[in-house]
């Protein structure tokens, strides 16, 4: 009887997953899937989920955190690479024509292009892909020409498009990428934010209390440590400034990736020289570093939507950054930061100088928190994308 029991449990297992529709959720890193991870346990209520992408160590976390999702592992390099990338497209039109998927949704540039024309060769019907950023706008001769033209080819085998902000539509439109409907979910981000975690607990202003200096203004800026990110503009304002006045302070959090898109040579000088600059490296927990802090920056030449930003607001800081896709979004100019144009190295000496006015920096402190979680937070975002799906895929099952 047992074993009856047991096979016939099998067999409406096997049912429950042939009645979902099957989803790929791709990303060409496995760092990427950050952005999905969260939403699993939602997903799967109403669709068999798999995930794709090239493969890495983080994969060890995602099968341990959960084993009941398929997950495929085909290698994808981020930047061109004409043989491999034709190699990459010849096995992920394979993938496709097994797995038999409703739906394929990517994201991230080269995930975007190889999978948006394998599942478009594959007869896939829903295929999604979400802008994060462009690369194309801060390009110049055949390198932009090239960039425009994969992203061209990506929405020109999508059935949807998905920009993160306003930012990235309108770059889409108004340099003829493409001329399909496109709309941002929400207020945009992909990801939101999770404004439980991101709050000054208990234990993490007793980690902030560790690193935090009395009577120092103190800067920071979080992510990559490459020029696209305008490291150099922000560590020679900072210099200058810190030169006029000793009570300030800049920390960076954040890795080189100096066989990618290397600082310059002086840049690297003046970190290592100037007392005032901490380098602290990539950090698993950032939000302790925000709290220590009493603005954080922004210097970078473009962005998707950028995360870091809706999460130094959500901690309470007021910001500074550049008038680019995303941040601008984020930030609203006198309210709860400051915008400057990008590769401007005396308009940003001159915000920080402005912020360390204690007075001024703690008046747009006041809205950071609010404005955050007025559009971002994390189940309003979510929402946002299911229901996004449940159009989506009912209008294709219907039709």
């Amino acid at each position: 009887m047992a074993f009856c029991v047991n096979v016939q449990n099998k067999k409406n297992l096997i049912q429950i997953r042939m009645d979902k529709p099957k989803i790929i959720r791709a990303c060409t890193v496995p760092q990427s899937l950050g952005f999905v991870k969260g939403m699993l346990s939602d997903l799967q209520e109403k669709y068999e989920v798999v995930l794709l992408s090239s493969s890495g160590p983080e994969w060890k976390e995602i099968h341990r955190s959960y084993p009941d999702v398929k997950c495929l592992e085909l290698n994808m390099e981020r930047h061109i690479s004409l043989v491999k990338d034709i190699k990459s497209l010849w096995r992920m039109w394979r993938t496709f024509r097994k797995e038999k998927p409703r739906m394929v949704h990517s994201m991230t540039p080269k995930a975007g292009l190889l999978c948006m024309v394998a599942s478009w060769m594959a007869g896939v019907p829903v295929r999604v892909h979400t802008f994060t950023g462009l690369l194309f706008p801060t390009a110049t001769g055949l390198k932009r020409n090239i960039l425009m033209a994969t992203d061209w080819i990506t929405c020109a085998c999508a059935t949807h498009i998905i920009p993160e902000g306003e930012g990235v539509k309108n770059d889409l439109l108004n340099n003829g990428i493409t001329k399909k409907p496109i709309k941002v979910l929400g207020y945009g981000s992909c990801r939101g934010i999770d404004l439980e975690r991101f709050d000054k607990t208990s234990e993490v202003m007793e980690q902030a209390a560790q690193l935090r200096k009395d009577c120092i203004c103190t800067f920071i800026t979080v992510g990559r440590l490459v020029s696209d990110k305008g490291i150099n503009e922000l560590v020679e304002a900072f210099v200058k400034l810190n030169k006029e006045n000793n009570d300030t302070r800049l920390i960076l959090v954040g890795g080189y990736e100096d066989n990618l898109d290397p600082l310059k040579i002086e840049t690297h000088n003046l970190i290592e020289s100037c007392d005032a600059i901490e380098y602290v490296g990539q950090q698993s927990d950032v939000r302790p570093w925000f709290v220590a802090s009493d603005v954080a920056v922004l210097a970078s030449y473009r962005e998707g939507f950028p995360n870091v930003v809706i999460e130094a607001g959500a901690m309470g800081l007021p910001q500074i950054v550049t008038d680019i896709n995303g941040a601008r979004e984020i930030i609203i100019e006198g309210e709860n930061g400051i915008i400057v144009p990008s590769k401007n190295i005396n308009a940003l000496y001159n915000a920080m100088k402005c912020m360390t006015n204690a007075d001024y920096r703690n008046s747009l402190a006041k809205n950071a928190r609010k404005l955050i979680a007025s559009r971002y937070e994390q189940g309003f975002v979510r929402q946002c994308l299911y229901d996004f799906y449940d159009e989506i895929l009912n209008k294709n099952s219907n039709g």
